[in-house]
């Protein structure tokens, strides 16, 4: 074991002088002169500078506390007098602790990145088995991740919405703006499961109901190439319930991609060239993430090392509100706040399934050495 360990930390010390090498290179070819001439390239260097810092800084903070923890020893050898041995002794203890926690900090820093958590996301939300109670529970979905986004200062574009009239949602996409977005929301993809009793329920029977969460990567242009002639394109007036979100003029939009019969509608501006772009930018995202599930079902291993970011008819979490719990099935956590999750507070649990993610992803790792 101790031997594995030790080859493990030799293979990451290599990797981490690479990594420290490659970035004073970065440093100096961002100090030559003319190196804004080419602007991709410029950002393509400040984006892997920024990958490469904070492993960096915490590869300079560990040779530190490995140096205080060896002057600590040296200094504890000469040392006679017994109040200064007992501070040495606690500097080393300190510096040992931080020694690990830091090789914990890196280990995961090392981890291969998805290439998708810079991204924008689209989020569709579709109700599922229970009717106009399945279409509530979708509606208070879209409001709990409305309020985390907020939380977050990230910005929420509706692209659109088939509300019931009762308060409702049949199905709701929008888009979420943030650095980071998909790193985070990723974990949310799946079928969410509610338990309560209806409002219309006079038997005081508990009802379950269920909604699925579709969330993609945003795609740019040069991810997905969509051939003209593979798409139609309508426009039409907005539908809905009546009052002020629904267009008097004919700017809604409908996109039918016949390669794979998807169909995207927009209607949530005023404008139809806007509704034209969001319309597009979901389906963008709709093919990549076509492309991603491919390559994703094809990686059976990849998939079963991941914390439910594979398959979308896992039933990943649970709202029980009689007994006021929420619980996620990938990480068996149930938390007894139910209102407040239900307004948005969902970082403890999206922090709980990125730490078991990484601790699927550092066991796998380890295996493979």
């Amino acid at each position: 074991m101790e031997h594995m360990e030790g080859m493990e930390n030799r293979v990451m010390f290599d990797k981490l002088e690479d990594l420290v090498r490659r970035f004073e290179e970065i440093l100096n070819e961002l100090s030559e002169p003319d190196v804004t001439s080419n602007q991709n390239r410029f950002r393509s260097l400040m984006k892997e500078q920024s990958d490469l810092t904070p492993i960096v800084e915490a590869y300079k903070e560990y040779k530190k506390c490995t140096q205080d923890m060896e002057d600590s020893i040296t200094m504890l050898e000469e040392e006679k007098d017994p109040d200064m041995r007992e501070m040495l002794k606690e500097e080393h203890n300190e510096a040992k602790k931080r020694i690990g926690e830091i090789e914990h900090e890196l280990k995961v820093l090392l981890l291969p990145k998805d290439p998708n958590d810079d991204k924008n996301v689209i989020v569709e939300i579709r109700a599922g088995a229970g009717g106009d109670e399945a279409a509530l529970f979708a509606a208070e979905l879209y409001r709990m991740y409305a309020h985390y986004v907020e939380t977050k200062h990230w910005k929420l574009e509706l692209v659109n919405a088939d509300e019931t009239g009762i308060g409702g949602m049949k199905e709701v996409e929008f888009m979420v703006s943030g650095q980071g977005a998909y790193s985070v929301l990723k974990y949310e993809s799946g079928v969410h499961r509610v338990q309560r009793v209806p409002e219309t329920e006079s038997g005081g029977r508990i009802h379950t109901s269920t909604a699925t969460v579709a969330v993609m990567p945003e795609a740019e242009e040069v991810d997905v190439q969509i051939d003209e002639k593979d798409i139609r394109i309508d426009v039409m007036r907005a539908s809905g319930n009546g009052g002020q979100c629904v267009n008097t003029t004919d700017s809604a939009v409908r996109l039918t991609h016949y390669p794979t019969g998807i169909v995207i509608y927009s209607q949530t501006e005023k404008s139809q060239i806007q509704n034209k772009e969001k319309a597009f930018t979901l389906l963008r995202a709709k093919l990549y993430d076509l492309e991603c599930q491919k390559a994703h079902d094809a990686e059976a291993d990849a998939r079963r090392s991941q914390i439910g970011t594979g398959d979308r008819s896992e039933k990943i979490r649970t709202y029980n509100f009689p007994q006021g719990r929420v619980t996620d099935h990938r990480i068996k956590l149930t938390l007894y706040r139910i209102d407040s999750i239900m307004n948005g507070d969902i970082q403890e649990i999206i922090d709980n399934l990125i730490a078991a993610d990484q601790a699927a992803k550092l066991l796998k790792m380890n295996e493979n050495l």
